[in-house]
């Protein structure tokens, strides 16, 4: 029997809380970012490990929070809690490989186009690993265009964001980036659902593991949040992060250099020298 698939029993409250999460996590991980290609290579690291920790976990509470709006009529929904905490670890490992690349070697286009096709893999393999998490009386199949689509969307998106990250450094133009990027995140998870659906077996099943979507919101949702919210803590108080606008668009340490001053005219017996700034004019010669 076919299942009655609602991708959407709250409302707009999920796709909303979810879409907002997802801009959250991309708006810090693009500025954290930025940073990292403003510092030396002793914070370097750190910088983007923070970033691809906050891009990934932005990414799947964003999924979580979607899929407490996922319901199937006829048959209740658990969660496997193994496969759904390692549906957070590969999206921040996969994530985290992407702007390393990125980070470390730069934004050249072969660069970039691997790095995002692994990160947009990465992405769905979050996705779909945390639909593999779902526990059911009844079996999901997937219709193979929607899937193919949806994981289209996801490098697509994980190419753009990569770019925005070592490309726009504004803060208003980043934040700009974040909403685009919840928009595609958001847009790959929910083409992602599209291609589900569920037949229903025609017996309870009596073998059912797993814990209810609200029994798992707390615990699930409670780590990532804190740690983005963390996060967004030592990004605010980062001041070349929020107010660093100006420092940003200089190339590099050389260009945050004093600059010279023009050299001092100096007359001399024969008519005008140039002394080096800084250095007393010659003794004029009567």
């Amino acid at each position: 029997m076919d299942g009655t698939v609602d991708g959407f029993r709250y409302g707009a409250v999920t796709p909303i809380a979810a879409y907002l999460m997802a801009c959250l996590g991309g708006a810090l991980g693009l500025r954290c970012t930025v940073r990292s290609l403003l510092d030396g290579r002793t914070w370097r690291p750190g910088w983007l490990a923070l970033g691809a920790a906050s891009i990934g976990c932005g990414i799947w509470t964003m999924h979580f929070i979607a899929m407490m709006g996922f319901h199937v009529q006829e048959t209740w929904i658990r969660y496997d809690t193994g496969l759904t905490l390692l549906s957070l670890l590969v999206a921040v490992v996969v994530v985290g490989i992407g702007v390393f690349l990125v980070g470390v070697r730069g934004a050249g286009r072969g660069t970039l186009l691997l790095a995002g096709v692994i990160t947009g893999l990465g992405v769905a393999a979050m996705h779909y690993l945390g639909m593999a998490a779902l526990r059911m009386n009844g079996e999901m199949h997937y219709d193979a265009v929607t899937v193919t689509l949806s994981v289209v969307i996801a490098i697509v998106a994980a190419t753009a964001a990569l770019w925005a990250a070592v490309t726009i450094r504004g803060f208003l133009a980043s934040l700009g980036a974040s909403l685009v990027m919840g928009v595609a995140v958001s847009g790959m998870h929910y083409t992602g659902m599209a291609a589900v659906s569920v037949e229903v077996h025609g017996t309870l099943a009596t073998s059912w593991s797993g814990a209810s979507a609200s029994s798992l919101a707390l615990p699930m949702l409670i780590g990532p949040v804190v740690f983005l919210l963390l996060a967004g803590v030592v990004v605010m108080f980062d001041p070349l992060l929020v107010l660093g606008d100006g420092e940003w668009n200089r190339p590099g340490p050389a260009a945050r250099s004093p600059r010279r001053r023009p050299a001092a005219a100096v007359e001399t017996g024969a008519g005008t020298a140039a002394a080096p700034f800084g250095e007393p004019p010659a003794p004029r010669q009567w």
